[in-house]
């Protein structure tokens, strides 16, 4: 008789990106401004260094600072690092090196692409100028990235008001991240319960407790969890809050409750969608059951069971 083959390890691309709106303080809307005016501001401390990109408040005595001045386009770079895989959305889309430049003028170094034709080109020490984008918007990528320069040096940072015509007050920040995610063995195994409409967790056999979803490790006792446990189905509410904003692209109409349901044999709670009740009707104690769609791979939401709420005692270790 063979022993069965392990399941493949599951491999898929994953991308989380929170992009969101600020406004900007008269510091940073006169740097952003200034960028797409191709002038480069800072702010002078109270003991008299020039910090660029600019900030609020004084990092020695927390105070305001609003005195701002011009620093040079051109600079030194004082350390670096060769990047030959460009990611999407990075500055430039051919491999360049990321470099801290301390502009003339400047005290603090500021962190940007250079355009170089490979690493044996870049030192530190070397000068660099910046390289003003074709179109400028008010943004740090305002500066496409900086290049070689040999020519003079700029000179000392001279006071400017910070003042433009239509000025930038806010940005929109499009943070992304994008990148091949594995679950690994004990996650591996979990999906792969799910499509079989099980819920399987891995019991610490040191403490004996049973995590759901597995992590492949007991993090309170620091040893690996290979005995695999099947719990549920059905669960209890710990937990829970009303979702009244819709998230983008989530077809689930407002309000409705996200709790955290702790199933029948699990050590600690999962989180999911409670259905098939009134939102103010949900509450902890709540006795629930796992909803699968046709095909589904996981369960859509949680319905109640119809049982008797769990007595308190019974479920408050586990919130």
């Amino acid at each position: 008789m063979t022993a069965a083959s392990p399941p493949e390890i599951l491999r898929a691309p994953l991308v989380v990106e929170f992009p969101f709106t600020r406004s900007l303080g008269p510091v940073q809307s006169a740097f952003l401004t200034g960028l797409r005016e191709g002038t480069v501001l800072g702010v002078k401390t109270s003991d008299g260094k020039v910090m660029v990109p600019p900030v609020e408040y004084d990092p020695v005595t927390a105070e305001e600072i609003r005195e701002l001045v011009e620093v040079g386009a051109t600079g030194t770079v004082t350390t670096w690092a060769w990047n030959d895989r460009p990611r999407p959305q990075q500055p430039l889309d051919t491999p360049f090196a990321w470099v801290l430049v301390q502009l003339d003028g400047a005290d603090t170094t500021l962190l940007h692409a250079l355009d170089a034709p490979g690493p044996d080109a870049v030192r530190t020490g070397m000068r660099v100028r910046v390289r003003w984008a074709a179109e400028r918007t008010g943004a740090i990528t305002d500066i496409a990235c900086f290049e070689p320069y040999d020519g003079p040096a700029g000179g000392e940072a001279v006071p400017h008001d910070g003042d433009f015509a239509d000025a930038v007050t806010g940005i929109v920040a499009e943070a992304r991240l994008d990148y091949v995610y594995s679950p690994g063995r004990a996650q591996t195994a979990y999906i792969a319960a799910l499509s079989e409409r099980r819920t399987v967790g891995e019991r610490c056999p040191s403490c004996h407790k049973v995590y759901v979803p597995p992590r492949g490790a007991c993090p309170t006792c620091g040893v690996a969890t290979t005995d695999r446990v099947e719990v549920g189905p059905a669960g209890t509410v710990t937990t829970y809050c009303i979702v009244n904003i819709k998230a983008k692209n989530l077809d689930i109409e407002v309000p409705y409750v996200y709790a955290h349901i702790a199933l029948d044999g699990a050590g600690l709670a999962l989180h999911g969608r409670i259905g098939g009740i009134p939102y103010d009707q949900v509450r902890m104690g709540l006795r629930v059951e796992p909803v699968w769609t046709e095909g589904g791979r996981y369960p859509d939401h949680y319905r109640p069971t119809g049982e008797p709420d769990a007595d308190y005692d019974a479920y408050k270790e586990l919130i």
